[in-house]
């Protein structure tokens, strides 16, 4: 199950290493010299994390390639910002929602 969650190599320029995270495991990281050893090295933090909680009967998190996502994001901006929203929108023709639809697709 631990293959089945969100990895992300990034490098940390104050390591000097490459840096294996888990987007539903915040707290765990692992530095490696290549992305492929911290890739593996994450996994295999994850995997432990998982048998420790299996063993103690906590239920670990859902991956979040197999959440449901309605498409609904609700958001609450500052009044100036909304108005800028909708006169952008109007100007252009669109619906609001597809205006900040595609600016957050960018």
């Amino acid at each position: 199950m631990s293959d089945r969650y969100t990895y992300r190599i990034t490098w940390s320029a104050e390591d000097n290493e490459h840096v294996g995270l888990c987007a539903e495991f915040p707290s765990l990281s692992w530095l490696a010299s290549t992305p492929t050893e911290a890739l593996s090295g994450i996994q295999r933090v994850v995997r432990r994390c998982l048998e420790d909680m299996q063993a103690t009967g906590e239920t670990p998190p859902e991956p979040l390639a197999s959440r449901t996502y309605s498409g609904r994001f609700m958001v609450r901006l500052p009044p100036e910002i909304h108005r800028s929203l909708a006169i952008q929108a109007a100007e252009q023709g669109v619906s609001m929602n597809r205006l900040v639809s595609a600016r957050l697709a960018e």
